[in-house]
């Protein structure tokens, strides 16, 4: 989960990182009192989970309360890379004499976390890296030793940080890395990183992403969940603890194993060329369980996307064996009917793999109209997109 600048600096000033007072404002009246808290020169800042803001015109000095004010005003509402703005973070603006850059990132490749680090912080670090890949210093960091004093040194060293803020960034070198693993972060950002005229360092920025996964060992976590921009498919999806994106298409996909969805989506992308570019609706993977439960639950999320026009249900039977596949589709249809949202758009059913004779039987024999079982995946693909298009 990626977070909003505003919790990546009150998680930075749990850990010892120094920040700059701020206040959070979700309306432009509520920025006088948060400027006049702050007593002098702020920044209001666009919370958004995206780079680019000060280019979009969200982010703006304001020297009075009525000024902050106006710049709320503006701000509020405003889309950045496809972003709406709905909230601001009023804070005290800094002095900057030199800005610069510091990371720590999991790298998945090497096994290890990667730090990062450049004097020529303020701009968008990738294109540091390509325009001057010699500013961006590198340091590989082991998990089990950790951001160490000493491996704090070496990529202040290696970035040629000054020496009158070396001890300084040492210092919250460290205090970032324990928010990395205090916080079980995939990745911690300060860009910039700036020095004041005093040779004051401070984070005026902050960037931070936590790893999904580790959810349930973080007692904040929830606090800092933001829905606003989720679609509400997909939050519902969510409570019945089932794997689906929401895509832009008219063909429902449900299926279990990752592996076998992502390949659905492909073959119904392709099958529904023929008409008129029909496209899958959903990425939607049921597990190995697929109890009848669990089946209902994902009809239910799949049919409940007004776009949807046909449902294809794709399954290989391996330690949840044909014919419970069967019997779970057959009862989630019944169970659905029996909380009053009966089946009303045509189910395409493609079973295969252990016991697949036997679940085939089943769907055969159940009755329901709406349910049309076909043997090959490329067929059921075509015969969904077919059905989809209304032909």
């Amino acid at each position: 989960m990626d977070l909003y600048e505003y919790q990546a600096k009150e998680l930075f000033a749990r850990h010892g990182v120094p920040v700059v007072p701020g206040h959070v404002v979700t309306n432009a009246d509520d920025a006088i009192a948060a400027a006049e808290s702050i007593g002098n020169t702020v920044v209001v800042k666009a919370q958004v989970k995206t780079g680019g803001r000060g280019k979009a015109g969200g982010v703006k000095l304001a020297t009075t309360p009525q000024e902050a004010r106006d710049r709320a005003n503006d701000i509020l509402g405003l889309d950045i890379k496809g972003h709406t703005v709905r909230k601001v973070l009023v804070t005290e603006a800094a002095d900057i004499a030199d800005e610069y850059y510091v990371s720590f990132l999991l790298d998945r490749t090497n096994r290890s976390f990667l730090a990062m680090a450049s004097v020529e912080g303020g701009m968008e670090i990738e294109e540091v890296a390509v325009t001057k890949p010699e500013a961006l210093a590198k340091i590989s960091v082991d998990a089990i030793e950790g951001c160490t004093p000493e491996k704090a040194a070496e990529i202040v060293d290696a970035a040629k940080f000054p020496a009158e803020v070396r001890d300084q960034v040492i210092s919250i070198l460290q205090s970032l890395w324990q928010v990395l693993v205090k916080e079980d972060a995939t990745l911690v950002e300060v860009n910039p990183l700036a020095k004041t005229p005093d040779d004051r360092v401070l984070a005026l920025d902050g960037k931070v992403s936590l790893d999904d996964n580790a959810a349930y060992r973080i007692s904040s976590y929830d606090d800092m969940v933001d829905n606003s921009e989720t679609d509400p498919i997909e939050l519902r999806a969510k409570e019945f603890d089932l794997n689906y994106v929401k895509l832009q298409g008219e063909v429902g996909i449900i299926g279990n194993g990752a592996g076998l969805v992502m390949s659905t989506l492909d073959v119904v992308a392709y099958a529904g060329e023929e008409f008129g570019g029909v496209k899958p609706a959903n990425f939607l993977d049921i597990g190995g369980g697929a109890s009848a439960q669990v089946m209902a639950n994902g009809l239910d999320i799949v049919l409940g996307d007004p776009e949807v026009k046909a449902v294809f249900v794709n399954v290989f039977g391996g330690i949840t064996a044909c014919d419970a596949v069967a019997n779970g589709i057959v009862q989630a249809v019944a169970m659905l009917a029996e909380r009053g949202e009966p089946v009303t758009k045509p189910i395409v059913c493609r079973i295969d793999g252990n016991n697949a004779a036997e679940g085939r039987r089943i769907l055969d024999e159940s009755g329901i109209a709406l349910i049309e079982r076909v043997e090959t995946m490329d067929d059921a693909a075509r015969r969904v997109a077919q059905l989809a298009a209304g032909k």
